[in-house]
């Protein structure tokens, strides 16, 4: 690693930047790795990528300099100054982003990853860039969850008049997205799914598979009705179900939730600066979104999760098929949805026992 004498007090933009990359190739490379010793994902390595571009486009269009401060080599009156630096560095970085459109998720994201940077510079390349990144604050909002109702589901799955009315591409699409409804799998893990994966045991079929995300071994039970969907796929190609693109797959189940879910608008906010913000289908218009423009590959999942939830399905359990973590945040919030879930339909039973005759 390139010294810095003791008359530097900052490194200069393109310093900076040269240094950015060298965390991204270092992250890409497995030279810098995950506190569990795993590889940095792909997906995270192209967001720092994006994030990397998007502070070139913000020093360029703005004519703001970036300069990386050492610390050791500074006075009080020159840390000061520093301090002072980053907070107009964050606000002026910040409010950059909400400029071009972006809300609150993910200019969070966004700082978040200049913050590892920092923490890169200081714990793996030993650059004493000081802690002004910890006082970045990272906008979060949680955006609703939107699955489909057990009802919905045993409809995808039973009715046969349903099946047979869609064109046979949705029909594809209908039994992945059946699948992965009931393996709760990633849509990565799920379209990577091999014959091995699938275990004959006495009693039964089990999908056995470690995420790609987490390095979590999971192994769930199938049912008969998943068990007839790997068997229809069986022999038309190398992997347990049909292969499709995220974004075609995506765009597929758009068009086969139109059949099953309600046109009733779905309102879509979002924050930016703390504050709601409606998004409109067309915003000329303004027409509203439905339910069938929200659901995506996640709805899998997420309908998996909370179906097990909402049916009764110990808390443990479903976060053992998911492979979520003890104290993941993300779980808790599939708890808490169908715990809402269960206090309307009991709210509908006490009501009844409540009516007099």
């Amino acid at each position: 690693m390139k010294k810095y004498a003791r008359r530097v007090k900052f490194l200069n933009q393109a310093e900076f930047f040269s240094l950015f990359q060298k965390f991204i190739a270092d992250s890409n490379r497995g030279y810098r790795v995950q506190k569990n010793g795993q590889r940095i994902k792909p997906q995270s390595i192209d967001n720092y990528t994006y994030t990397l571009k998007l502070l070139e486009r913000f020093c360029r269009e703005t004519e703001f300099e970036i300069r990386l401060y050492l610390v050791n080599h500074l006075t009080q009156k020159e840390l000061k100054k520093a301090k002072q630096y980053w907070q107009q560095f964050y606000f002026k970085f910040t409010d950059y982003l909400y400029r071009k459109g972006y809300f609150d998720n993910y200019v969070g994201s966004t700082v978040k990853i200049v913050r590892i940077f920092f923490n890169y510079l200081a714990q793996e390349l030993q650059i004493q860039v000081g802690l002004f990144h910890k006082n970045f604050h990272v906008p979060k909002e949680d955006i609703p969850i939107v699955v489909f109702s057990p009802d919905q589901l045993k409809y995808l799955i039973h009715d046969k008049e349903l099946h047979d009315k869609l064109p046979p591409d949705l029909q594809i699409t209908k039994d992945v997205f059946v699948f992965g409804c009931t393996v709760a799998l990633r849509i990565s893990d799920l379209m990577a799914l091999k014959p091995f994966h699938l275990v004959k045991m006495p009693t039964g079929h089990y999908l056995q598979v470690k995420s790609k995300k987490t390095g979590t071994d999971t192994s769930i039970k199938l049912p008969d009705y998943a068990i007839d969907i790997i068997k229809k796929y069986k022999n038309k190609q190398s992997n347990l179900l049909p292969q499709m693109s995220n974004g075609y797959f995506n765009k597929q189940l758009k068009e086969l939730a139109a059949y099953i879910a309600d046109k009733e608008p779905m309102i879509k906010v979002r924050l930016k600066r703390g504050k709601p913000t409606m998004i409109y289908k067309d915003s000329d218009k303004r027409t509203h979104y439905t339910m069938a423009d929200h659901v995506t590959a996640h709805t899998m999942r997420r309908t998996a999760i909370t179906t097990m939830l909402r049916l009764g399905v110990p808390e443990q359990v479903v976060r053992k098929i998911s492979g979520h973590a003890a104290n993941s945040r993300e779980f808790y919030k599939y708890v808490a949805f169908s715990q809402t879930y269960q206090d309307t339909e009991t709210d509908k039973m006490f009501e009844k026992l409540g009516q007099v005759r």
